[in-house]
């Protein structure tokens, strides 16, 4: 039991792991810090986009996921895109913005400008931090399950459809459960008539830095995935680390 364990922690830290010469991510939280800043004028307000830490200690998903993965991807390359959306957003139109309200207007209907990837990929990794906690997995509960059943027909269809769309992302990537309560199927699209029917839930997958926001779909769950993903990091997120609680709250704002 003690060396499938060691070797499943090893192979999820080598799965987070970029190749060489691959891109790094980060996440900081989505409220801001408004900052008081004077030159020999009035007072110059300036918005800032926080690092926020996961919502547990850094060791406390070992063995599955060590304290050093977490170190190396949300202490290093987290910091960075921190650090580039905030350069890149000061004194823009987009300074002072939600992080969501960023994301959707640098996407651009699929026209991304320059600040799209930091922005994007600062959320999704702070929403990846918080799917997961220790002595995660198993079954949802509640409504979160009824609806499960309802659109994937079992759990264990909507876990296949999850797992398949995470292995199959081509290069860097995300897979995502999500709550569609739009009809249409196109980036920044409203529906003004929506419907019972709308309101499903569905797995995407997304390239690079895209999460389901551009396409007016509310999040729930997702899993970050790369050019070196492994099944068995996919089997172990699933298995071992999801928080079902998370996911429901998410619904619950998502309905609301």
């Amino acid at each position: 039991m003690a060396a499938a364990a060691a070797t499943t922690a090893v192979s999820l830290t080598r799965a987070f792991v970029p190749c060489q010469g691959g891109s790094t991510r980060s996440f900081p939280c989505r409220k801001k810090e408004r900052q008081c800043m004077r030159k020999a004028g009035p007072c110059m307000i300036t918005a800032k986009f926080e690092l926020k830490p996961p919502p547990y200690p850094l060791n406390a998903l070992e063995p599955l996921m060590s304290r050093d993965t977490l170190e190396y991807h949300w202490g290093k390359h987290h910091r960075t895109y921190v650090e580039n959306l905030n350069k890149q957003i000061v004194g823009t139109e987009l300074d002072g913005m939600a992080l969501e309200d960023v994301i959707v207007a640098t996407y651009n209907k699929g026209d991304l400008l320059p600040a799209f990837n930091n922005a994007a990929q600062a959320w999704n990794h702070e929403f990846f931090w918080e799917s997961m906690k220790p002595g995660g997995g198993g079954e949802p509960s509640g409504e979160l399950l009824e609806l499960i059943i309802r659109d994937f027909g079992s759990f264990e269809g909507f876990i296949k459809e999850f797992k398949a769309a995470a292995a199959t992302q081509f290069g860097s990537g995300w897979a995502w459960l999500a709550y569609k309560a739009n009809r249409l199927d196109v980036g920044n699209a409203v529906n003004p008539l929506p419907s019972e029917e709308d309101k499903k839930l569905v797995v995407v997958k997304s390239p690079n830095a895209v999460n389901p926001l551009v396409w007016d779909h509310s999040p729930l769950l997702t899993i970050d995935v790369w050019e070196n993903r492994r099944p068995d990091y996919i089997s172990t997120f699933m298995e071992k680390l999801v928080s079902w609680e998370a996911v429901s709250l998410r619904l619950e704002k998502a309905k609301a």
